[in-house]
């Protein structure tokens, strides 16, 4: 019976031991590495600011200033706009095939759902029961009332960029180079 009890109290000291070890880490320095990643010192954006006028954190960019990578297109999105970019806008990309084959790529992959795969206004989203574009080469323009072949490059900018009627804003899609490449393919889809 004693060999029990000594058995039993050295196997509960044994594990009172390891218990009692295993809460401290002889490893740790007690140091952090690179502390500002877990407690940042700059402010939040959405924290007071006593630096600025206002009390804000996240500030409005300057007037007249424009983002590193981002194009402007000076055009408003109204009607005066559509006029003026008509009369003003042309295409910078050189004529080439390079860039007519990746308009074609371009186009099948934003505008043919609704335009259709020549331009027809017969996309499948137009097959599904929703309303056709007018036709590039056959019909007619809701902005203009002329025809739709007659459309200029700073029309189509403009239109892609903002969008008309049920069709959306493309700019975020579609970087400006890419515009004019859609551009170049679409004057194609006007001949045919």
């Amino acid at each position: 019976m004693n060999k029990f009890r000594i058995l039993g109290a050295s196997v509960m000291v044994v594990a009172a031991t390891v218990m009692i070890s295993s809460c401290d880490n002889k490893r740790s320095t007690g140091w952090e590495y690179a502390p500002n990643m877990y407690r940042h010192l700059a402010p939040d954006a959405d924290q007071e600011n006593k630096v600025f006028a206002d009390g804000k954190t996240a500030q409005l960019p300057p007037d007249g200033t424009t983002p590193v990578g981002f194009a402007r297109f000076d055009y408003a999105k109204n009607r005066d706009g559509y006029d003026l970019a008509a009369a003003e806008v042309k295409s910078i990309l050189p004529q080439s095939k390079e860039n007519f084959e990746e308009g074609k790529v371009l186009y099948m992959h934003f505008c043919s759902p609704c335009h259709g795969e020549t331009g027809q206004g017969d996309g499948l989203v137009v097959q599904h029961g929703y309303g056709a574009p007018p036709s590039y080469s056959k019909g007619n323009s809701s902005r203009t009332g002329g025809s739709m072949k007659d459309l200029n490059d700073g029309q189509i900018y403009h239109t892609i960029t903002y969008g008309l009627n049920s069709m959306g804003s493309y700019a975020s899609q579609l970087s400006p180079e890419e515009r004019w490449k859609v551009i170049m393919y679409v004057h194609h889809l006007q001949t045919l």
